[in-house]
């Protein structure tokens, strides 16, 4: 098995708003100091990959950063081994595109990711070089350093040891992936030494992630959101509700799984296990730290539990550190799970002591400050890092404050998407067709397979609305992190598209909000100024759940189509609407 590889080189933890893509905004010592210090760990331990950030440093990409990528990373740090970039990150600099970026090689990348604009991306590279754009003797290092990498894992002499796929299902290799878990887990409060769950005793289990391989895992989990991973992919895995129910019985206690929190009997203690759905990417990015702002079922549930008379455990599964004081206040003990993945016994051999009574003890502590309230980022510390309880030594935690300190309704936006020329959070824009998805940031971009094209325009004032032209099959979209519209579609909310027709449509067109499509083409049959105002009702009956959205808009046309958008929002309409009204 190879050395991993270090990344996302440099400052991509530190994005305003931790967006993905983002902007890193810091002097170089706050780079230095805060960002760059497990790299050289990295390379002294025999990392022989790094990959270089989506992000920017104060506005400036690094994959085009000859600064952060030469000079730093294999300059200063001395990394010899082979630099490469993200998937078509090359495109988002200035003056290049997913098939052409000189720029990028000559940077210091060794090896860019095109897995589907390389052959173009060759082409064009050859011709640089031939040019003298990219210098000969930058093409000797990128390939010294990928003999060397091979070297190194002996792929050049036959040496080479492949690790067998059917070892990752090992005894072995879960008894190391359980151990982890159990060295994950960070003890933010028990009250009343409510844990370790004593032998022998009656435990009810709720909550609707603790059967929930997906939640366990989080995002690039078999797909890339890892929304669909199920515990079938895991033949030898186990869910918490697994592992709980083991443990317990193992201790000679009952175990009642009950999702809703109803207890059969007087339970002696409740084991609530709830937390954030997968997600990857800017899917993840979220406006404010608050857990479940819009509809606070987990908490509610937690109380209701509670007010049965009966003490609760909280295990919390999040990738992230979230405001959840309510919970924790509404907790007799809280446990950050994370995203423990495939052995969910390893929480169990924590939480649940065995049949002498002894639990194997908390050693996690916080890697980042646990927030004191909703902002984004982490203002105020409820908890600072490197903070975690244990069985050992504890300590009571104090009445906590329920106050986010934010207007939680201002900043979920959720029904303002593009307006101005610019996609508001967290909601993000991009182009697609049969080759990916680029998301669109300023200037021009076009599409993997160069299918949809798209580049800000000025109507009104610079730079307030977006062109988009199609040549052939393709998509601009609007997605996010899932969130609930049903009480818009309730209100009689329309979705609102404001555009030009600049070339009428030269064959279907559809207009998608989630999974339900509208076909529109005959309203883009003509060049003319258009309002499109479509009730969210017409996506609902085509089989739209607005309980979760994460995709807002979704506009695919199969041939030439080009448009000019102005706005795409949410509005209430008072008056009667076809499903495709001007």
């Amino acid at each position: 098995m190879s050395p991993p590889t270090i990344k996302h080189f440099l400052g991509d933890g530190g994005t305003e708003g931790g967006r993905d893509e983002g902007n890193t905004l810091a002097s170089e010592r706050a780079l230095i100091a805060t960002h760059a210090q497990n790299y050289p760990a990295g390379i002294d331990a025999g990392a022989l990959t790094a990959m270089v950030s989506f992000s920017s440093w104060n506005g400036f990409k690094n994959h085009g950063n000859h600064s952060l990528v030469t000079d730093v990373l294999k300059g200063r740090m001395g990394f010899r081994g082979l630099v490469l970039g993200d998937w078509n990150a090359h495109g988002q600099f200035d003056g290049c595109t997913v098939t052409h970026c000189p720029q990028t090689y000559n940077a210091g990348l060794d090896l860019v990711l095109a897995p589907d604009s390389w052959k173009p991306l060759f082409d064009n590279t050859l011709a640089d070089v031939r040019a003298g754009l990219i210098p000969i003797a930058r093409i000797d290092d990128a390939v010294r350093r990928v003999l060397r990498v091979k070297a190194k894992l002996g792929l050049l002499d036959g040496r080479a040891i492949r690790t067998e796929p059917s070892a990752i299902r090992s005894d072995a290799y879960r008894a190391l992936a359980r151990e982890a878990v159990a060295k994950s887990l960070v003890l933010l409060k028990n009250e009343g030494k409510t844990l370790p769950i004593r032998p022998g005793a009656h435990v009810l289990i709720s909550g609707d992630a603790v059967d929930d391989m997906a939640r366990q895992a989080g995002g690039w989990t078999i797909t890339g959101q890892g929304t669909d991973t199920a515990k079938r992919d895991f033949p030898k895995g186990q869910t918490i509700l697994d592992g709980l129910t083991q443990a317990i019985a193992a201790a000679r206690g009952t175990a009642d799984y009950a999702a809703d929190g109803q207890a059969r009997g007087k339970p002696d203690v409740a084991i609530v296990v709830i937390g954030e759905r997968p997600y990857a990417e800017f899917q993840g990015d979220v406006p404010t730290l608050a857990y479940q702002p819009r509809d606070q079922r987990d908490l509610a549930l937690v109380k209701r539990v509670k007010a049965a008379g009966i003490s609760v455990v909280t295990v919390f599964l999040s990738g992230r550190p979230l405001f959840t004081n309510a919970i924790v206040i509404a907790s007799d003990a809280f446990v950050v799970a994370w995203l423990p993945g495939s052995d969910g016994g390893g929480v169990a051999d924590v939480v649940v002591a065995s049949r002498s009574g002894k639990a194997r003890d908390f050693t996690g502590t916080l890697p980042f400050a646990w927030p004191a309230d909703a902002h984004s980022p982490t203002t105020a510390a409820l908890f600072d890092r490197g903070y975690g309880l244990s069985y050992s030594a504890s300590r009571h935690v104090a009445t906590l404050s329920e106050d986010p300190r934010i207007d939680l309704a201002s900043g979920l936006n959720l029904d303002q998407y593009f307006v101005g020329g610019r996609t508001f959070d967290p909601w993000r824009m991009t182009i697609s067709d049969d080759g990916g998805a680029r998301p669109v940031v300023a200037g021009v971009l076009v599409s993997p397979n160069g299918l949809v094209a798209t580049h800000p325009v000025d109507i009104g004032v610079q730079g307030d609305s977006r062109a988009v032209t199609w040549s052939g099959p393709g998509s601009l979209s609007i997605d996010g992190p899932a969130v609930d519209l049903s009480r818009q579609l309730a209100g009689g909310f329309a979705l609102v598209a404001s555009m030009v027709v600049d070339q009428p449509a030269a064959g279907p067109v559809m207009l998608a909000v989630g999974d339900a499509a509208l076909p529109i083409a005959d309203r883009l049959a003509s060049k003319e100024p258009l309002t499109l105002k479509v009730p969210l009702r017409c996506f609902a009956e085509r089989g739209a759940r607005f309980a979760s959205i994460a995709n807002t808009v979704r506009i695919s046309a199969d041939r030439s189509l080009a448009l000019t958008i102005r706005s795409f929002r949410l509005e209430p309409v008072g008056e009667p609407l076809a499903c495709a009204q001007k």
